[in-house]
């Protein structure tokens, strides 16, 4: 079997759209009067709910990314599940060679979550704030399963983002 085979299958499968925050520790972790580090923000389809008792959740990064690097580093992060009107802010976290991510979040309304620091999208139909339980390596892949630390409804207005066959679609 190709990858390209593999990939082809793997794309009928319909995903949710999410993104994935976290904050960079402070540049000087030993002077509390240090700035603190940029948020990162990163697109996954990968994602699912693994654990009611206790609540855990999993992502799947490419290994060697920068959300893989920060998350190796850094704990706490959270997961904003996009509505079906924030295709753009998906498409914007998961372009290549992209934009600074201060760049990214600037036009972007958030709030810093309570538990982690990490931006939660404004609008977004739940947010979740985790810290890390376990990475497992996973071919070219990291998993990241996390336990929540808070969950919250902020939007029930419009459906789900899912990707799909390579595009990003709507319910109905």
């Amino acid at each position: 079997m190709s990858s390209e085979e593999f990939r082809a299958v793997m794309s009928r499968l319909a995903g949710g759209v999410v993104l994935v925050t976290a904050q960079e520790p402070p540049l000087d972790p030993d002077d509390p009067g240090a700035p603190d580090g940029e948020y990162a923000g990163m697109t996954a389809t990968a994602f699912l709910s693994v654990s009611l008792d206790p609540p855990l959740v999993l992502v799947s990064l490419r290994t060697g990314s920068r959300m893989d690097d920060l998350l190796d580093e850094q704990p706490l992060w959270a997961v904003s599940v996009l509505s079906e009107s924030q295709r753009h802010i998906a498409g914007r976290f998961a372009m290549k060679g992209r934009l600074s991510d201060r760049l990214l979040f600037e036009d972007v309304p958030y709030v810093r979550g309570e538990a982690t620091g990490a931006p939660l999208v404004g609008g977004a139909l739940g947010t979740l704030e985790c810290r890390t339980e376990q990475r497992v390596e996973a071919g070219d892949h990291t998993l990241v399963i996390g336990r929540v630390l808070k969950a919250r409804m902020p939007s029930a207005d419009g459906g789900p983002l899912l990707y799909f066959r390579g595009r990003y679609r709507q319910l109905g």
